[in-house]
């Protein structure tokens, strides 16, 4: 396990650019509104960094520790003070009602249990607070990608870190008892490989 978080981080790492590419007009308007402390749920190799706005307190949250020095170095270049936790999010050390925002780009479709997930991410946030968000989903049921991203998922979990091509996120965001969901759909039309096409981008509030 520990060589394949290592080389999974490395991965990740070099795909950097591509995300930059694919999310980074997307990101800025997103995170332009954060102040205060925000906490960012499984940030990798720390690509988000670069996009938020100065002045935030950074917490994240990633448990594969082999991350952790690319997240250091990019927050050294970006001259950020940052806290980084190396627990999952059903284990974080976190104050109930203690952040201003929690951000998630790319984690709910690999976390073990989404619904728990979103309740510790309630519980964490002020009243108020907002969940910021963007996620791949599955495709429309009854459509030739949904029944491939259903075939490949097995697959897909072992070559992706426990990823789920066919989760319906957008659905079970609805259903997690926030006061309001606002999001809306995309495609990633130059997604390397399709069967992750289907987005959802939008901020949750507690």
């Amino acid at each position: 396990m520990g060589f394949y978080q290592r080389v999974f981080a490395a991965l990740m790492a070099q795909a950097d650019s591509e995300q930059d590419t694919l999310y980074g007009d997307r990101k800025r308007v997103l995170f332009s509104g954060l102040k205060g402390t925000v906490l960012e749920i499984g940030p990798g190799s720390g690509v988000n960094l670069r996009y938020y706005p100065a002045g935030v307190e950074w917490i994240g949250v990633e448990p594969n520790p082999h991350m952790h020095p690319y997240i250091h170095g990019k927050a050294a270049k970006l001259n950020l003070d940052v806290t980084l936790l190396d627990d999952t999010v059903e284990t974080m050390p976190i104050e109930p009602a203690s952040v201003d925002a929690v951000v998630s780009t790319l984690v709910l479709c690999s976390v073990p249990d989404v619904s728990a997930t979103l309740a510790e991410i309630q519980r964490v946030l002020k009243p108020g607070g907002q969940f910021c968000f963007i996620e791949h989903i599955a495709a429309p049921e009854g459509t030739l990608l949904r029944k491939a991203q259903r075939g490949i998922r097995p697959l897909w979990k072992l070559l992706a870190d426990g990823c789920h091509p066919d989760r319906a996120t957008d659905h079970l965001l609805e259903a997690a008892g926030f006061s309001e969901v606002r999001y809306e759909h995309f495609d990633v039309t130059a997604a390397p490989v399709p069967i992750t096409k289907p987005h959802i981008i939008g901020i949750a509030t507690r």
